[in-house]
């Protein structure tokens, strides 16, 4: 009788306790089911496979172009222009023939000379056969034989001056523009044209010293100009100056470019590529990096005991970079998917699908250029 009164005075306790055990139920099981449907959210993404590419070492610098070969073509005597045989920008070979200036008066000694040479020659060995029958004396020969020589010298410099009246190019290239007209008189020193070889040009440019030990003759080095935006010239280092700048702290360097179908002229501006070292390594997008104070992170893409697709964050070495790429040094794995589109949105574990169609591989990607490492 006891135990049912109790019971009874107790019923309605039991009653609220039930009730606020069901009013807790239902506010913390929509809270476990929403984060439970949360976690499951599938993320769309884009990835790529990490493979090996090849990584290109390489420093950046501007030079300026330069012909192989250039002179001013000019007179060394004083005369009359009387013919020229050039014209403005063509293409001669060494040894042709680019103006003639008036030569009778050269002509004129030349033939003195050479009938003054015969004259002594014929005295000089009359005095010879006299002297072979001591019908002269040893002197008189040796006075002949000394006027011959002189004559002789003087006829090979008036041939020498005739000659140089006729200018001829020194070697194959490209003139300039003509200075001069017909029937001009110049003097000694004036200026014809201008000669180029322009079959390969020379480029010098500068290096900081702290390259000194990783540049050698033989480099291959890559050129572009404004006048071909869509052209590369390629050429080698020839030669690295003996001595450091100590004002710049740099070093000269010259490189050599062949330019057979000469479009390349002195005084353009080059952008210069350095081709420093090349190696074959394993590299992804800069877009899959993920940067957290000191270390850098990656989500690749794993299959789940459930098959579904999972981001599982990584902790990963970078090492140098070039145009858009990264060098992984450690922390995945060849074969690996890497997430380079929506990092963002993902957390470690999370669910995702891959949408449109992968990025390109790192190995089949374009690079141009390369920072140092870091």
């Amino acid at each position: 009788m006891l135990n049912d009164n109790y019971i009874t005075k107790r019923l309605p306790l039991f009653i609220i306790l039930l009730v606020l055990l069901g009013i807790i139920a239902n506010i913390l099981w929509p809270k476990a089911e929403v984060k439970e449907k949360a976690f499951q959210r599938i993320i769309s993404v884009q990835t790529t496979t990490v493979t090996l590419a090849e990584f290109t070492d390489s420093l950046e610098a501007i030079g300026t172009a330069r012909a192989n070969e250039q002179v001013l073509i000019t007179s060394k005597h004083s005369d009359f222009v009387e013919q020229i045989l050039f014209n403005d920008g063509q293409v001669v070979n060494k040894g042709d023939v680019l103006v003639k200036l008036n030569n009778q008066q050269a002509l004129a000694k030349v033939s003195e000379l050479n009938a003054n040479l015969s004259e002594s020659m014929a005295q000089f060995k009359r005095f010879q056969e006299l002297l072979t029958s001591n019908a002269t004396s040893k002197s008189l020969v040796d006075q002949q034989e000394a006027k011959t020589k002189a004559i002789a010298a003087q006829l090979q410099s008036a041939r020498t001056k005739l000659d140089d009246l006729t200018i001829k190019a020194p070697f194959s290239g490209v003139l300039g523009f003509r200075d001069i007209s017909l029937g001009a008189y110049i003097d000694a020193g004036s200026i014809i044209t201008s000669l180029d070889d322009l079959s390969v040009i020379k480029v010098n440019f500068t290096l900081p010293e702290r390259f000194l030990t990783t540049i050698e003759v033989g480099q291959t080095i890559t050129a572009r100009s404004s006048a071909y935006k869509n052209k590369q010239f390629t050429g080698r280092i020839s030669a690295i100056d003996s001595r450091i700048n100590p004002s710049t702290r740099s070093i000269n360097v010259r490189a050599n470019i062949e330019n057979k179908a000469l479009k390349l002229r002195p005084g353009m501006l080059l952008n210069l590529t350095l081709v420093r070292q090349q190696q074959t390594l394993m590299q992804i997008p800069e877009s899959a990096i993920i940067p957290i104070e000191e270390e850098h992170f990656v989500f690749v893409v794993e299959q789940g005991e459930s098959g579904q697709k999972l981001a599982k964050r990584k902790n990963v070495t970078i090492g140098r970079r070039q145009a858009g790429l990264v060098e992984v040094i450690s922390g995945i794995k060849l074969g690996q998917q890497v997430v380079t589109k929506g990092t963002l949105k993902l957390r470690d574990g999370a669910v995702v699908s891959l949408v449109n169609e992968p990025e390109q591989p790192a190995s089949e990607q374009t690079s141009t250029a390369s920072g140092e490492g870091k």
